[in-house]
């Protein structure tokens, strides 16, 4: 069993690791162009996992389910990808992290009409307060350049859907495949359905190497090894807990964009970011599952 303090550690990582994604985005997004970047991004994270993938023995399982990969690589990968490479020409790296954490109220709302899984009362304010978060983050922004900036929130919120949509996708359909056979899977699936698409859109001249540098990054260290320390995480302390890494990584966006790309962080971004990440902990139960220990405390005394 993992240690508590090494999986906080690991916990920590990975969201800093994934906050640092959308750093990397917006430095080599423009150059590249959205979908040959995210082309890349696979591709790169694929040959990165496909020797794990031997070394673990577990490319039968990759075989025998490729079509059902297929298909959840386009919602859990590919078009969101490109999404966000689209949405980074305008936003900045740490407005499009703290957009990315509504994911889990789109996979609860399309749960609830999919699988007709239950939205208490709860559910329902929480996802009202996060869709308000999203409102409140860019009301100054749309308020000023709304024609630069309504069409890539848009594209991310689509995104993020497309991932609600993938995670319950994978969850009654994709469960039963290992996770490394699934990762590596979706990312050799992605970069097939996407290298068509990129052909058309090659860059006249050679990205400089800053560029090239952050789509190595992107696919090597935030899609190769990140998705290695979420499994490990996902082993020793489950998905629910796995999983709470969305809310941490706003704070590592909002930070990298800062340290390294000099972007504002304004008032109206912090409270933004608080009452979505309210939201998702009112979707998601996290918060009533927070207070429950001490309100049975309190009954038991």
């Amino acid at each position: 069993m993992m240690q508590k303090n090494t999986a906080t550690l690991e916990l920590i990582l990975l969201a800093a690791i994934w906050g640092g994604s959308f750093l990397f985005m917006r430095v080599g997004s423009p150059e590249f162009g959205p979908i040959l970047f995210m082309t890349l991004r696979t591709a790169i994270a694929s040959l990165f996992l496909l020797p794990l993938l031997y070394f673990k023995k577990q490319h039968t399982c990759l075989k025998k389910n490729w079509g059902k990969i297929f298909l959840g690589s386009l919602f859990n990968t590919a078009i969101p990808f490109v999404l966000f490479g689209y949405a980074t020409l305008s936003l900045s790296a740490g407005v499009t992290s703290i957009l990315n954490a509504t994911t889990p109220m789109f996979a609860a709302v399309i749960a609830f009409f999919w699988f007709k899984d239950r939205l208490n009362i709860s559910s329902i304010i929480g996802l009202m307060v996060g869709f308000f978060g999203v409102y409140i983050l860019m009301f100054d922004k749309l308020s000023t350049h709304s024609e630069l900036v309504l069409m890539p929130t848009l594209a991310v919120l689509g995104a993020t859907f497309c991932y609600g949509l993938g995670a319950n996708y994978t969850k009654h359909y994709l469960g039963a495949i290992k996770p490394l056979a699934l990762a590596t899977g979706t990312q050799i699936t992605a970069t097939l359905a996407l290298i068509p698409f990129a052909l058309f859109y090659l860059p006249e001249k050679l990205p400089s190497s800053d560029a090239i540098n952050a789509v190595l990054m992107l696919g090597v260290l935030c899609t190769g090894i990140a998705y290695v320390i979420f499994f490990r995480l996902i082993a020793n302390l489950g998905p629910a807990k796995a999983v709470s890494v969305t809310y941490l990584i706003p704070a590592f966006g909002l930070f990298w964009g800062y340290i390294f790309l000099n972007e504002q962080i304004t008032s109206w971004i912090i409270i933004g970011c608080c009452f979505i990440l309210l939201g998702v902990g009112l979707t998601t139960g996290v918060i009533s599952q927070f207070f429950k220990p001490l309100f049975n405390k309190k009954q038991a005394s």
